[in-house]
């Protein structure tokens, strides 16, 4: 009996290189604080996507670029030794491998300073060059690291071959009506909503109502992501609570990137959205558990483990 077909992930994103520190608290304005637990390692949320998407055990291929650097060395042996795919990643000599500078607090909680360095360089063009791969595939994911329109070309390739798109609308910024309607699927938590729409980060709007201006664009369905309080999925019949996992939280940094490589990879194996939504909350809270990002990237057995051993 031939084996089903791994599911297909095309992450079109970002790499960078994150330094971490940890403090008890954030510095004010002039200060120094005496830090700990410094680490340096892969990131970038399209990089974390993919690893997380391998790791399930989809058959991923990251469209991205990286600076011919140290920086980008570490990336490349990180593909290698996660099993995603390069045959689209180009290296550019013109700029630095994207760099973020991570500070986390007693609580867990960050704040990111990011340079993209070549990423600022990925262009459409870099992407038309992954057409046949990404119209012959299942998902389609990416993220706001990169040009905005580049990222809006991905998501119209997918559309274009009916191939699942996602946008994950991070780090927040506003998108162009002519973009969003190309997503079948958009990931921002509230702020990032907010600002997708053109609303100040703390808007009193309802976030009901902003999703269904989402919905009238063309996007087909949101998953709006909520911390603590779990997800939200929001369509055109109404809106549905995905409760959260109570874990001990440690480091949220790699949460979110758990959550939609895991959201894609359901989707690509063919999992309806539902499920597939209980198994990305779930990697998110597994993901905050652990310092760092690339260790606190879950498993396929972790994720049924804490969802009871139901898959």
């Amino acid at each position: 009996m031939m084996s089903a077909p791994k599911p297909s992930v095309t992450v079109v994103g970002s790499f960078a290189v994150g330094l971490t520190l940890r403090a008890e608290r954030f510095p004010v304005k002039g200060e120094t604080l005496l830090g700990r637990d410094f680490d340096m390692g892969p990131g970038g949320k399209g990089s974390n996507q993919a690893v997380q998407a391998a790791r399930l055990g989809a058959q991923v291929e990251f469209v991205a670029r990286l600076g011919q650097d140290n920086f980008g060395a570490i990336g490349k042996k990180l593909y290698a030794d996660e099993g995603v795919g390069t045959t689209f990643l180009i290296e550019s000599p013109e700029r630095n491998t994207g760099v973020g500078f991570i500070v986390l607090d007693a609580h867990g909680d960050n704040f990111i300073v990011l340079d993209p360095g070549a990423n600022s360089l990925f262009s459409p063009a870099d992407v038309e060059r992954a057409r046949g791969h990404i119209q012959t595939g299942h998902v389609v994911i990416t993220q706001l690291e990169i040009p905005v329109p580049t990222a809006g070309h991905a998501l119209k390739l997918a559309r274009d071959a009916n191939v699942i798109s996602i946008l994950n609308p991070a780090p927040a910024q506003r998108v162009a009506p002519d973009i969003l309607k190309n997503a079948d699927i958009v990931t921002p938590n509230e702020t990032e909503l907010r600002i997708l729409l053109g609303r100040a980060p703390d808007a009193n709007v309802n976030v009901i109502d902003l999703c269904d201006e989402l919905l009238q664009m063309g996007v087909q369905r949101i998953i709006l992501t909520r911390g603590a309080r779990g997800a939200m999925i929001v369509t055109r019949d109404g809106y549905l609570n995905v409760p959260a996992f109570d874990v001990q939280v440690v480091d949220t940094t790699g949460a979110g990137d758990a959550f939609n490589g895991t959201l894609a990879t359901y989707l690509a194996s063919g999992m309806p959205l539902e499920p597939a939504v209980r198994h990305a909350v779930a990697a998110g809270a597994l993901a905050c558990t652990k310092l760092g990002v690339i260790p606190s990237l879950p498993r396929a057995d972790d994720i049924a483990k804490l969802l009871g051993g139901n898959p």
